[in-house]
């Protein structure tokens, strides 16, 4: 699999895998959040390609002070393809190299199916509360995909 960083051109395929993997959560305009992290240089959208085709991706972030790892997604397809490591993979090669100590990632309660995944691959679940105040509504009236 080939992974690079994707353009704002690859953000209608990106969405669709997002969508296709169960990651769009009401509250989340998840074509927005392809847009910042583009057009950010403290964040990307990491896609990996099959002959062309995208078959995972992942959106990494530093916030200067950790590194996050959201919209983990491979093509629904290709299950034990491995595509899932590879990505994941990538992102943390993309955070160490900007110098981020520690990654993390969030896992809704509603997606348990992913736990053992994780686990597998190194990464340590770690008791946290997590707090929300919401700085804008909690999705836009335009309906983003």
């Amino acid at each position: 699999m080939d992974i690079r960083e994707a353009i704002a051109a690859d953000r209608e395929s990106a969405v669709a895998l997002w969508h296709a993997a169960g990651l769009v959560a009401d509250h989340n305009p998840p074509g927005a959040d392809f847009d910042r992290a583009v057009a950010s240089p403290q964040s990307a959208v990491l896609l990996g390609e099959i002959a062309g085709a995208l078959a995972a991706s992942c959106m990494v972030g530093d916030d200067g002070h950790r590194g996050w790892v959201y919209y983990v997604s491979a093509d629904p397809s290709r299950p034990r393809e491995g595509l899932g490591r590879q990505i994941m993979d990538a992102a943390a090669k993309w955070l160490k190299d900007r110098g981020c100590r520690k990654a993390m990632l969030m896992v809704r309660p509603t997606n348990t199916k992913v736990l053992g995944f994780y686990e597998g691959i190194e990464w340590e679940a770690e008791e946290r509360s997590i707090f929300v105040k919401w700085l804008h509504p909690k999705f836009p009236d335009s309906q983003d995909t």
